[in-house]
């Protein structure tokens, strides 16, 4: 009983380290929580690509509900990266690319999110005419629109961004709610979880 407890008590306060890490369910902004947000952005060095879309955030966080949500990248790759003078990369707009996505991950598991889902285009089947030529999709799980500011700012401050605004010629965000995922992070951290402890324990015994 006490190899039991021993493995199981450490086990469980893992999986709530996670649950709680993960997070998915909480509070909408605050309206002086998204007015600092945007003071801070006016003190930010923004590139005119990045001024664009601060209309698009607002219209995000307008209807914040607290919860998780997926956001839905299209990507199409400019012919040649257009880096900001003082940069020295190359003008692969693929490297750049690669360059961004690998800064990314910490910012991301620092808020609780992750990519999902990435794919490269790998044929045509029925396009609109004058339909966009996308050249990839990604999917990327926040774990609310306040961690999404928060990576937001984090990949500005730290000289991340102008790596994606280099690469991309166009891309199409937007978020989406699952109705239908086989994604079960929850389920699965915990079935693993269970066979650490059943495999520990028969390895102990």
């Amino acid at each position: 009983m006490a190899l039991f407890f021993g493995i199981t008590l450490p086990l469980l306060a893992l999986y709530f380290l996670f649950l709680k890490w993960y997070g998915g369910k909480g509070k909408p902004l605050r309206p002086d929580e998204i007015e600092a947000f945007f003071n801070t952005l006016e003190k930010m060095n923004l590139s005119e690509s990045e001024k664009e879309i601060i209309p698009e955030i607002q219209r995000l966080l307008a209807n914040d509900d607290g919860q998780e949500f997926v956001m839905q990248n299209l990507v199409r790759y400019r012919p040649k990266a257009l880096y900001p003078a003082g940069y020295s990369y190359n003008d692969d707009s693929r490297a750049a690319d690669k360059r961004y996505g690998k800064a990314i991950i910490l910012p991301l598991l620092r808020q609780g999110s992750l990519p999902i889902f990435i794919a490269r285009r790998s044929g045509s089947f029925i396009e609109p005419e004058g339909a966009d030529l996308w050249h990839y999709v990604a999917m990327v799980r926040y774990r609310s629109r306040r961690d999404f500011l928060r990576f937001a700012l984090a990949i500005q401050t730290q000289d991340i961004a102008v790596h994606k605004w280099a690469a991309l010629e166009k891309t199409h965000v937007f978020p989406v709610k699952p109705l239908v995922s086989l994604l079960f992070a929850r389920s699965l951290v915990a079935g693993l979880l269970m066979l650490a402890a059943a495999v520990l324990l028969l390895l102990l015994r």
